[in-house]
C-alpha cells in the first residue's frame, strides 16, 4: 500500500500541491505564532536602574492584600501608602536614610516625560556630574544629559528654574572605557534634580527610601509593618518607575498573538481539512477504477489514508522549518512597528513546534478521513460514468454537525443575553463567536449554494445568452466545486464583516455614551499625575466664573471582594455630590446623586449588590477598609460607568479633572473665555463637549488594527491557496466539458468568459452568505448593547467587506482563468480536431 501511495503522489503530484502548500502554510502559522507566544509569556527580569547601587530600598504599602476564602490576595493599590513615620525614626537609627520623591514636571519648550526627583538619590543609579555643580538653592537644578545644557533657564509650571550642571547615569558594573572615552549608558529617564527642601514641597508624599545599612538589620527595624518591602538586589527595580511595563507591553502582544493564532488557526484548519477533502473527492473515478480491479473498500480508504498521511509529514515538516525561519521576522517586525520593546526577541521554545507538527498531522489525517471512508463505498460501476454529476453532496453526517453548531451559537447566545450579556462586549466573546457560526454556515453551504447561485442567475438564465444557464447548470453538476470555492470566500469576507463591524459598534456606542455623560466644558492639568492636579488657587478662580457650575472629581479606585474569591478594583471618581448631578448626566437607573454623602457610594449593576439602600464593604484607594451604603446605581453600559464617592473616602487623590455646565441663561462663549482666562496660569486645558469627545473617543488601537490587518492577511492568503488549488484541479477535471463545448462551436473567449461568470457568480454566492453570517453575529451584539443600555445601531462595516470581497473576486477570477487558458492552449489542436 505504500508504493501505491508513493505512485499515486509522483504521477499526480499537481492534485496534492494545492494540499500540501495549504498545510506547510498553516503548520508554519501556529508555528511562528506559538513561538511569538511562548515569548510573551515571561518578561525578562530588567536590572535595577535609579537604584542600582543602593544598598537598601524601603517601600511603603503599594499592594491591599485581603483574605479570602481561597487564601490572601493582593491588588495594587490606587493610592501607595508611604512608609510610616514610626519606621522612618528606626531606621534613621541604623543609618543614612535618604527619601526618594518622583513628580512629573512640565517643561515649558522642552520634552515629554521629564521627571522631578531630589538630588541626593542621584548618587544611587549613580549619576555623576559631566558639567556644573549640584544644586543649592531652590530655584536650582541638575538635569540629565542630552536635552538641556548648563546656564539654561527653564520655565516650568512650578516656576521658573536654572541648570546649574548635568548629570549622566553611570554604565553597568564592568564595562570598559572605549577609544573615544569613558564608556556611557542610555539614558532611562529624562529628570530634573532639586535640592531636597524644594523636591519635598513640590511631592509632599514620598512613598519609598534608601537607608544606608544591612539588609537584615533593616528588615528586623521594619518588622511586619503593614505592606512595607525591603528591595535589595535585582528586587529593587521595583523601585524603578513602572516597573512591570515590560510585562505590561508583553500583555498587549500576547493579546495579540492570541487572537491572529487562533483565527490564522481557525482559517488554516478550515481551509486544509476542505482542500484534502475535494482532492479526495475529485479522484472518484480513479478509486472506482480500483474497486474495479479488485480492490477492497478498505485498500482504497488504506490508501487515501496513507498518501495523506505522508503529504501531513512532509507539508509540516516543511512548515516547522518555514516557521523557524519566519518567526525571528515577526519578532523583528513588532519591534520595528512599535508594539514590543527593543529586547523582545522569539526562540528557545521547542513546544510549539512540536503543537504545530501535531496538529498539521491531524487536520490533514482529519480531513481525508472522512472523503477516505466515502471512498471506500464507491463502487466499481462508478467508474464507467460518463456523468461527473454530484449527488449526495451533504451526507446525513454533515447535516447533523451542521445543525448542532447552529444549535449551539443560538443557544449559547441565548444564554449569555439572558444572563451577562456585558460578556459579548469583551474582545474574547466577539472575536471567538463569529468563528462557531461561520463553521456552522460553511458545512451546511454545500446545499444552500444551489438554490442561492438559482437566485443569482435567474435574469441572466433568461437572456438570449447561453452563460446564465451554462453557469447555473454548471454550478448543479459540480456542487462539491462551488461549495470549494465559496467556502474561503465565506469564511474571509464573514470574518472581515464580524470583526471590525464589532469594534465598530462598540466604538459608536462608546462614542454616543462618552457624549451623553460629558458636561459643557472639560477641564484637566497640565500634567495629570498621581501626585499632580489641580492646586487650591486655580479651583477657587474657576468657582468665581460667572455662569458656570463647577464639578471637581479626582480619580481614585475602590475594592470589592465579590464570592469572597478575589478583589476587584473598579475606577472611582470623588466628587462632590451636588456639583456632580448639575454638571454631568450619568444613567442613574436607581437612587439619587445627590443622596451620595461621606458614608455612602454610587455603582454600576455590575456590582453583586446594587441596590439602593444596602451597605457593601469596600477597600479605598490607600486600603483603608470601609462600609458603605449605595446611594443610587448607574446602568452597566459598555463598561465605563465607574463608581462616586465624596472627597473624604479618596484622601490624597488630587483633583484631575473638572466638570463645568453653563448656568441657565448665561452665554456659553463667554464662559468659555473666562475658564480660559482663569485656568491660564496653571496651564490647564480647557476643552468643549465635542472637542473632549473628539479627543477620548474610543477607536481600535494600533496594536488592534495590526493585528486585525494580520488576522485578515492570513485569511486572504489562504483564500488564494485554496481558490488556486480547488480551481486548478477543477479544470483539469473539467477538460471533457470544455471540449464538448468546443466542439459545439463555443469560441476561445467564450469559454473563459464562462470561467469567469461562473466564478464571480460563485464568489457572490459566499459573499451573500458572509453578509448574513455577519448579519446573524452583529444582531447578537446589538441586543446585548441595548440589554446594557447603551445601544448602537447595527452597522455593517461596507468599505472593509466590499474590498475583501472584490479581493477575493480578482484571486478567484484569476485562479479560475489562468488554467483554463492554458488548457485551451496546450489542446487547442485536440479540441478543434474532434
Amino acid at each position: 500500500m505504500l508504493s501505491v501511495a508513493l505512485g499515486t503522489l509522483r504521477t499526480r503530484w499537481t492534485s496534492f500541491a494545492a494540499s500540501f502548500v495549504a498545510l506547510a502554510l498553516g503548520v508554519a502559522l501556529i508555528a511562528v505564532m506559538g513561538t511569538a507566544l511562548a515569548a510573551t509569556l515571561d518578561a525578562p527580569e530588567q536590572p535595577p536602574e535609579r537604584f542600582a547601587v543602593a544598598p537598601v530600598v524601603v517601600q511603603g504599602a503599594r499592594t491591599l492584600r485581603v483574605p479570602t476564602t481561597h487564601g490572601v490576595r493582593t491588588e495594587p493599590l490606587a493610592r501607595p501608602r508611604p512608609v510610616p513615620a514610626r519606621t522612618v525614626a528606626a531606621l534613621r537609627r541604623l543609618g543614612t536614610v535618604v527619601g526618594d520623591r518622583a513628580f512629573p514636571v512640565r517643561v515649558t519648550g522642552g520634552p515629554d516625560g521629564v521627571v522631578g526627583h531630589p538630588w541626593p538619590t542621584a548618587a544611587y543609579a549613580p549619576y555623576s556630574l559631566v558639567t556644573g555643580c549640584a544644586p543649592q538653592a531652590d530655584d536650582e537644578v541638575v538635569a540629565t544629559a542630552g536635552w538641556t545644557r548648563t546656564g539654561t533657564r527653564l520655565r516650568t509650571a512650578r516656576g521658573t528654574v536654572r541648570v546649574v550642571g548635568t548629570a549622566a547615569a553611570a554604565p553597568p558594573r564592568g564595562t570598559r572605557s572605549g577609544p573615544d572615552g569613558p564608556a556611557t549608558t542610555a539614558p532611562f529617564e529624562t529628570a530634573l534634580f532639586y535640592t531636597t527642601h524644594r523636591a519635598a514641597r513640590l511631592s509632599p508624599a514620598g512613598l519609598q527610601l534608601v537607608v544606608e545599612a544591612g539588609p537584615e538589620a533593616v528588615r528586623r527595624a521594619v518588622g511586619h509593618t503593614d505592606g512595607v518591602r525591603v528591595l535589595t538586589g535585582d528586587a529593587r527595580r521595583l523601585a524603578d518607575a513602572d516597573p512591570d511595563r515590560d510585562a505590561e507591553a508583553l500583555t498587549a502582544l500576547n493579546a495579540l498573538f492570541g487572537t491572529a493564532g487562533g483565527v490564522s488557526g481557525f482559517v488554516s484548519v478550515f481551509v486544509v481539512a476542505s482542500t484534502f477533502a475535494f482532492a479526495v473527492a475529485g479522484r472518484r473515478r480513479e478509486l472506482g477504477l480500483l474497486r474495479t480491479v479488485g480492490a477492497t473498500p478498505g485498500q482504497v480508504r488504506r490508501l487515501v489514508l496513507t498518501e495523506a498521511l505522508l503529504v501531513g509529514v512532509l507539508a509540516s515538516a516543511a512548515g516547522c522549518a518555514l516557521g523557524a525561519w519566519g518567526a525571528p521576522h515577526l519578532a523583528g517586525w513588532v519591534v520595528d512597528a512599535g508594539l514590543a520593546p527593543g529586547w523582545f526577541t522569539v526562540g528557545g521554545h521547542a513546544w510549539p513546534y512540536h503543537v504545530a507538527f501535531w496538529t498539521g498531522l491531524t487536520v490533514a489525517c482529519s480531513g481525508a478521513a472522512t472523503a477516505a471512508v466515502r471512498a471506500g463505498r464507491v463502487r466499481p460501476a462508478q467508474a464507467l460514468r460518463e456523468a461527473a454529476v454530484d449527488r449526495g453532496t451533504l451526507p446525513w453526517s454533515r447535516r447533523l454537525i451542521g445543525a448542532a453548531l447552529l444549535l449551539t451559537a443560538a443557544v449559547t447566545l441565548a444564554l449569555t443575553l439572558l444572563g451577562d450579556p456585558g460578556e459579548l462586549l469583551h474582545r474574547k466573546s466577539y472575536t471567538s463567536r463569529p468563528m462557531l457560526l461561520i463553521s456552522a454556515v460553511a458545512v451546511v453551504s454545500p446545499v444552500l449554494v444551489r438554490p442561492l447561485v438559482r437566485l443569482l442567475t435567474a435574469l441572466p438564465a433568461r437572456l438570449p445568452s447561453a452563460t446564465g444557464m451554462l453557469v447555473r447548470e454548471g454550478v448543479a453538476a459540480g456542487a462539491r466545486r462551488a461549495s470549494s470555492v465559496v467556502a474561503p470566500v465565506l469564511v474571509t469576507v464573514a470574518l472581515a464583516g464580524s470583526l471590525l463591524g464589532a469594534t465598530g459598534m462598540l466604538s459608536a456606542s462608546k462614542t454616543a455614551e462618552l457624549r451623553e455623560h460629558t458636561a459643557d466644558f472639560v477641564l484637566t492639568p497640565a500634567i495629570a499625575s498621581a501626585t499632580d492636579g489641580f492646586d487650591a488657587a486655580t479651583l477657587d478662580r474657576l468657582r468665581r466664573v460667572p455662569g458656570a457650575v463647577v464639578s471637581a472629581t479626582a480619580g481614585t479606585e475602590v475594592y470589592v471582594v465579590e464570592d469572597g474569591v478575589a478583589p476587584i478594583g473598579s475606577e472611582a471618581r470623588a466628587a462632590d455630590p451636588a456639583a456632580l448631578a448639575a454638571t454631568v448626566r450619568l444613567p442613574v437607573t436607581a437612587g439619587r446623586l445627590s443622596a451620595l454623602d461621606d458614608d455612602s457610594i454610587v455603582v454600576n449593576e455590575e456590582w453583586a449588590r446594587h441596590t439602593v439602600g444596602q451597605r457593601v464593604t469596600v477597600w479605598r484607594g490607600d486600603g483603608t477598609r470601609r462600609s458603605l451604603r449605595i446611594a443610587a446605581v448607574l446602568a452597566t453600559g459598555t463598561g465605563d460607568n465607574g463608581a462616586y464617592v465624596t472627597r473624604a473616602n479618596a484622601a490624597g487623590a488630587p483633583v484631575d479633572r473638572v466638570d463645568v455646565g453653563v448656568a441657565r441663561g448665561a452665554d456659553a462663549g463667554t464662559v468659555a473665555r473666562s475658564l480660559r482666562t482663569a485656568a491660564k496660569a496653571s496651564g490647564a486645558r480647557v476643552r468643549t463637549r465635542a472637542q473632549w469627545v473628539s479627543a477620548h473617543a474610543p477607536g481600535t488601537t494600533r496594536t488592534t488594527r495590526l493585528g486585525y490587518a494580520l488576522v485578515l492577511g492570513i485569511a486572504l492568503l489562504y483564500t488564494a491557496v485554496s481558490l488556486v488549488g480547488t480551481l486548478t484541479m477543477s479544470t483539469a477535471a473539467r477538460i471533457h466539458d470544455l471540449r464538448t463545448l468546443r466542439l459545439t462551436g463555443a469560441t476561445r473567449a467564450q469559454l473563459l468568459r464562462l470561467t469567469a461568470a461562473e466564478t464571480l457568480t460563485l464568489v457572490a454566492t459566499g459573499t451573500l452568505l458572509a453578509l448574513a453570517t455577519t448579519a446573524a453575529d452583529l444582531a447578537g451584539l446589538h441586543i446585548a448593547l441595548r440589554l446594557q443600555s447603551a445601544p448602537a445601531p447595527l452597522a455593517f462595516p461596507w468599505t472593509a467587506m466590499a474590498a475583501t470581497a472584490t479581493t477575493c473576486a480578482l484571486l478567484a477570477t484569476a485562479a479560475g482563468l489562468l488554467p483554463t487558458a492554458l488548457a485551451l492552449h496546450g489542446r487547442s489542436g485536440a479540441l478543434g480536431a474532434r
